[in-house]
């Protein structure tokens, strides 16, 4: 079974109400060292998030518009400059991820939406951890010989090469394949099976066909 969020997320996680003032959201960014932290209910479910570049909207000391255009600024962005609580500035809904969800699936999200953390809920959208990009770079830890095993199995069970017939090497994450195979397909498909390996960084094709060996 591949490494799921519950594996690497932290479950101390520094949370604020939506009631929370403008001076304890800062604290606890300043105290905790997190760029974001999620807002909960009454119930402890997720219902925003605030971060630290929401904050920077009052730093920043805007100018306020004039006019028509001041009116439709009232209307859209106001509550970010002129926002004292949580509820006010925090971004909602949340974008969460569920324990269960693979790391890989957690790192698409955070890429496609530009997220440096998820927090993380349960069945009935309950705060129960939170995960940041550091976390799921754990999987890189995995050591090489577990790599090499499971490479191994990967090869002999999912594509039916003959053990004898293959000679894959790790190093700090660095998959070689040497060796032969029936079929230039089966080649470039094990190649490309194995770089989604957990803890695998990338993958050296130097099989030959098996027709060009011969």
């Amino acid at each position: 079974m591949g490494t799921t969020v519950a594996d690497v997320m932290t479950t101390k996680v520094v949370a604020v109400t939506r009631k929370a003032d403008f001076k304890e959201l800062a604290r606890v960014l300043r105290e905790f060292r997190v760029s974001a932290c999620p807002v909960i209910n009454d119930e402890g479910r997720v219902v925003g998030v605030v971060s630290e570049a929401d904050l920077l909207y009052k730093v920043a000391d805007c100018e306020l518009p004039a006019g028509l255009i001041r009116l439709r600024w009232k209307l859209g962005e106001e509550s970010k400059i002129t926002a004292v609580t949580a509820g006010q500035l925090m971004t909602s809904p949340a974008v969460t991820i569920h324990a269960d969800a693979p790391v890989q699936v957690a790192a698409r999200v955070m890429r496609d939406r530009r997220l440096k953390r998820l927090p993380v809920v349960g069945a009935q959208g309950e705060l129960i951890g939170i995960v940041s990009r550091v976390d799921l770079l754990g999987v890189y830890d995995r050591p090489d010989e577990d790599i090499l095993a499971e490479i191994c199995r990967v090869a002999t069970e999912e594509f039916g090469v003959c053990p004898e017939d293959l000679d894959a090497t790790v190093s700090s994450g660095v998959v070689t394949l040497a060796g032969s195979v029936a079929l230039q397909q089966t080649a470039l498909e094990l190649a490309a099976r194995l770089r989604h390996v957990e803890g695998v960084v990338a993958v050296r094709d130097r099989l030959m066909v098996g027709e060009a060996i011969g």
